[in-house]
């Protein structure tokens, strides 16, 4: 074969995409013209979606004394170090558990998901600890976990939770699409003492209001309300609303 024939192929292909290397507006049309397919195919679907979360059963709002712990939880900073994230990958799945539905964050805001881990994933820390080792762990995490980087947070169990507001909390809540009833507003800061009392009268009205409710003392101090009662009682209810036997881990396992 002579080098002209071997060559030959080369220039065909060459040919046909020539005026792409040699026009630069025509090679910039070429680019818009896949990016627009391409942004159509994966946009336009979205527009006839009355919503892109698919509701599960079981999920519902947080509870007064949960909402007022995980502002404590945004506050103090703990999701720089702890994702609330788990991907359908087998090692995360074998190590934290069911991996995380969209859901399971509808009534976050704004959500906990992310990549970025110095910390265990809490996505499924709900009942995996008793109240007290939570505790003890916030005030002195190396008393716990020896290789621990994580800072104590002793302060809140000393400081008491000031809820005059959780009302208004709610409400601002629901404007941005969670689902409070006028019920649950009105009745915020009852709830919130009935949640984080233990034999509260009117905790057979919170369990209605909020099925799966996980009602006591938090913090082991029952004569007072503490931060560390509301922070407690948020990270006990992470991935304990969802029954995820529902669920097939292996068809999402890749």
């Amino acid at each position: 074969m002579t080098s002209i024939e071997h060559n030959a192929p080369r220039k065909s292909l060459w040919s046909k995409h020539k005026i792409f290397e040699t026009n630069s507006i025509i090679l910039i049309i070429g680019v818009l013209l896949v990016i627009s397919v391409g942004g159509l195919v994966e946009i336009a679907p979205l527009f006839y979606l009355k919503n892109t979360i698919e509701k599960v059963e079981g999920m519902r709002p947080y509870t007064p004394l949960e909402l007022a712990g995980r502002a404590i939880y945004v506050r103090e900073g703990c999701y720089n170090c702890h994702s609330q994230m788990i991907r359908p990958l087998r090692d995360e799945i074998e190590r934290y558990g069911h991996y995380s539905l969209a859901a399971e964050s509808m009534y976050d805001k704004p959500f906990q998901w992310g990549s970025k881990r110095t910390g265990p994933d809490l996505a499924r820390v709900g009942g995996k600890y008793s109240d007290e080792w939570q505790r003890d762990h916030l005030a002195n995490p190396r008393a716990l976990v020896p290789q621990s980087i994580m800072p104590g947070y002793p302060f809140l169990t000393k400081t008491e939770l000031k809820f005059d507001d959780i009302a208004d909390e709610l409400r601002a809540n629901r404007g941005s699409g969670v689902p409070y009833t006028d019920e649950m507003i009105a009745q915020a800061a009852s709830d919130l003492r009935a949640q984080a009392t233990p034999d509260h009268p009117k905790q057979g009205e919170l369990e209605a209001r909020y099925p799966k409710v996980q009602a006591r003392d938090f913090d082991g101090d029952p004569s007072r309300i503490t931060e560390a009662d509301a922070l407690i009682a948020y990270l006990q209810v992470l991935g304990t609303l969802v029954d995820f036997k529902l669920y097939d881990n292996k068809a999402n396992i890749r």
